[in-house]
């Protein structure tokens, strides 16, 4: 065994060998040093930027869940008597998501948006979904990027139509105006959600007998999965991972026309839609066990 090891056959650590009163003692730190003013100030900045993130976190949920329910309002327009009411009620409900937007708007004044992208791009991926559903609804197209970011463009009187909490900045309050851009990713992975609840309006179309939506739905989806596949695996990974999706609601739609096709004048009307959730259902097994 060698010195400098002791008997239970450990290295002795080098402060081991002075006495304990003979140690370094560490002294006062001066509280007004640079070095500590400094590192203050970087407290204060990460935990402003913090509480940021959070106040953003908290918005897009609330985005995300106005946006859903814009949606599922917009389901309802298969059975409803009076279209042009639900879509003007939908009209309303997005009006409010966009004053949730504008407080994000307002809080990223000055930021760079890309820093806080991760807590902002579940609503905004929500909300391309509810725009995007409610115009094809209208046009039976898909609206673009630029077209969504157009009407996220605010001024002094948007920002008047619902009490927020005062900004900070009063300088970007003297302009008047704030804006919010979609990402390419975010309307790319919300247009993937939109095939989603095509499908489901295909479905429920049929069950109330209407027997032309499935075919304009189905051509539009067509589209759509061939853009997505021009993309492939060279986009983003979150985008190629819903191309898979995509595609099992294609196939959903297609099932669902050619059993319109083939057997719709075998079918009573009152019994397709049992029929289209039956093969759905077996879509749904094959591609479990394969």
């Amino acid at each position: 065994m060698s010195n400098k090891e002791g008997s239970g056959g450990f290295r002795k650590r080098k402060h081991d060998n002075f006495p304990h009163n003979q140690r370094r003692e560490g002294k006062d730190v001066n509280s007004s040093s640079p070095v500590m003013l400094a590192f203050k100030s970087f407290q204060q900045e990460l935990d402003a930027r913090h509480d940021k993130y959070e106040r953003l976190v908290k918005l897009s949920r609330d985005i995300t869940v106005e946006s859903k329910r814009t949606i599922f309002l917009l389901h309802r327009i298969t059975s409803a008597p009076d279209m042009e009411e639900i879509l003007t009620e939908s009209e309303i409900k997005l009006d409010g998501v966009r004053q949730k937007i504008l407080q994000v708007a307002q809080e990223l004044s000055g930021e760079d948006m890309h820093q806080f992208h991760r807590a902002i791009t579940i609503g905004l991926q929500e909300y391309v979904e509810a725009v995007s559903f409610q115009h094809f609804i209208k046009t039976r197209s898909l609206i673009s990027m630029d077209e969504i970011n157009k009407e996220l463009i605010f001024t002094t009187e948007d920002n008047g139509k619902e009490n927020t909490t005062p900004s900070s900045d009063a300088q970007d309050k003297q302009l008047g105006t704030w804006s919010l851009k979609v990402t390419p990713v975010d309307y790319l992975l919300g247009v993937a959600d939109l095939t989603g609840e095509l499908m489901r309006m295909c479905i429920n179309s049929v069950g109330n007998g209407d027997i032309d939506t499935p075919f304009e739905v189905s051509q539009f989806l067509r589209q759509v999965y061939d853009g997505f596949s021009f993309i492939g695996n060279t986009g983003p990974y979150e985008v190629s991972k819903k191309l898979y999706t995509l595609k099992q609601s294609l196939a959903k739609v297609e099932n669902a026309c050619y059993a319109l096709k083939v057997r719709g004048s075998e079918i009573p009307k009152h019994m397709l839609a049992d029929v289209f959730s039956v093969k759905t259902e077996m879509i749904d097994q094959e591609e479990g066990i394969s």
